[in-house]
């Protein structure tokens, strides 16, 4: 594409959102549930037209429009499935977009309009409150705003730390300066379970397979990975409770049992199934390491310390099953979430026993939270299933396997990012699907087909009566 060509369209997509503004006459008022789903679409779109400008490039050269609405898309999505290495492709202003995407991303929109409209010294709306609970997971308004606070104290809290013990590693081995950015990226890549990285530098997409026997930052990268897939809710309840579980919400104890479930799940089988291949060329105490690392990567992070395209079929069959379940509502991360997956599984022990209802810890799952958990893990399905179909007889010629498809495709839906290498090589029909997958896994399947027949309802709001006194 010319520059003469790229200058066009960038003047189409201006003089159509001009042309479009100018022209309505009257305010179009949007679901809740649309205006975040079309501001992460600005966002990314924005982005997009920033990484494909030659500044963004260290060949000073225009990135393709297509590959830079991929890489806005993983970013802004915190999926990590990358067409480019991030650091041998993009500049220091590309790495730094990249990162702003991630981390408008990870915590939200909406968060971030709330937060503006704050310092700005403007009322957060009831209209803007309610949007601000559809986006942060808050159960009713008067939390939602307060949650707000409490959601960018623990990112802020929780990425300083990554930061200062990445550090320990990194500002020795890159320098001061570089050393700290890479700390930075990485810090926020983590929590925010991108996935992005910058060890490009060793060789391309080696993410941190160099750094496979370092514990210092493989731990740290984990506990990241872990901390902002809990969810604020849950952070929300560790702050107030402490360490005293018995006083957690329902919520909360269902997001952290059924996590740790999983990530030894993970570790096991993949100790047990790579113990002779994959994890062979390590000590015995850095195969419990990348075991772990490997199971919490999964769960919608993107890194990888060992190949993904050498691992055992068990251990990718757990993969894909641990990438399909993702984090916890209210997090940075994707996937149908850890309450739904425990949701359906009480649901199941429910029907073989018999019961009339789903219950646990002495509370009843209404049946609307079922049909909701029900309707969510079909949706998911149905977009793997489809997408699979959709790409199969495009990369069937370029020698990519089933299964290192249905890889890329689940990681996609699930805004995981971690790949077996072939993402490079899907042809455009195939990038797009993903660009879909990426954008539907996190706003959520299910609410995306919600937000088509979503439609604005005028709040309930009546003006105060006023007493005065007569006769």
């Amino acid at each position: 594409m010319t520059y003469l060509s790229k200058l066009q369209i960038c003047d189409i997509i201006y003089y159509v959102i001009m042309n479009t503004y100018i022209k309505s006459k009257k305010k179009i008022k949007l679901g809740y549930i649309q205006i975040f789903a079309l501001g992460f679409l600005a966002v990314i779109l924005i982005g997009t037209l920033l990484l494909c400008l030659p500044v963004a490039s260290k060949s000073g050269q225009w990135t393709g429009f297509l590959d830079a609405l991929f890489t806005s898309t993983s970013a802004t999505c915190v999926t990590g499935l990358v067409v480019f290495d991030t650091f041998t492709h993009f500049s220091l202003f590309g790495q730094i977009v990249i990162l702003l995407l991630i981390q408008i991303g990870g915590l939200g929109f909406m968060t971030f309009i709330a937060v503006i409209s704050i310092i700005l010294g403007k009322k957060v709306s009831f209209y803007r409150r309610k949007s601000l609970m559809q986006a942060t997971g808050a159960i009713n308004l008067n939390e939602a705003v307060g949650l707000l606070f409490l959601i960018f104290k623990i990112t802020i809290a929780i990425e300083l730390i990554g930061t200062a013990l990445l550090s320990i590693r990194f500002i020795p081995m890159f320098g001061f300066w570089e050393g700290l950015y890479y700390s930075i990226f990485h810090s926020i890549s983590a929590f925010c379970n991108a996935g992005f990285d910058l060890m490009g530098r060793f060789g391309e997409y080696t993410s941190m397979t160099t750094f496979a026997t370092d514990k210092l930052v493989l731990i740290t990268i984990m506990l990241l990975i872990i901390c902002g897939g809990l969810g604020f809710i849950v952070w929300r309840d560790i702050a107030k409770n402490k360490f005293k579980f018995k006083n957690y919400s329902l919520h909360s104890k269902i997001v952290l049992i059924t996590s740790l479930v999983l990530i030894l799940l993970g570790a096991i089988v993949t100790f047990a199934c790579d113990y002779s291949g994959e994890l062979a060329r390590f000590s015995f105490g850095d195969k419990i390491l990348n075991s772990f690392f490997q199971s919490v990567t999964c769960r919608t992070a993107g890194f990888n310390s060992i190949a993904q395209n050498s691992l055992s079929g068990a251990t990718i069959m757990v993969s894909l099953f641990l990438m399909f379940v993702g984090g916890s509502p209210s997090s940075t991360a994707g996937g149908v979430k850890t309450t739904t997956f425990a949701v359906m599984i009480l649901n199941s022990f429910s029907m073989a026993r018999k019961n009339k209802s789903v219950e646990t810890k002495r509370r009843r799952f209404s049946d609307t939270l079922i049909k909701q958990s029900s309707a969510i893990l079909n949706t998911y399905l149905v977009m793997i299933i489809v997408a699979m179909i959709i790409i199969m007889p495009t990369v069937e010629g370029m020698g990519i396997p089933f299964v290192e498809c249905l890889y890329e495709v689940v990681s996609a839906v699930g805004t995981v990012g971690i790949a077996m290498g072939t993402t490079a090589g899907f042809s455009v029909i195939g990038k797009i699907v993903l660009i879909i997958l990426m954008f539907m896994g996190r706003i959520g399947g299910f609410s995306m087909f919600m937000m088509l027949n979503e439609k604005y309802v005028e709040p309930p709001i009546t003006k105060p009566n006023a007493d005065i006194l007569i006769g």
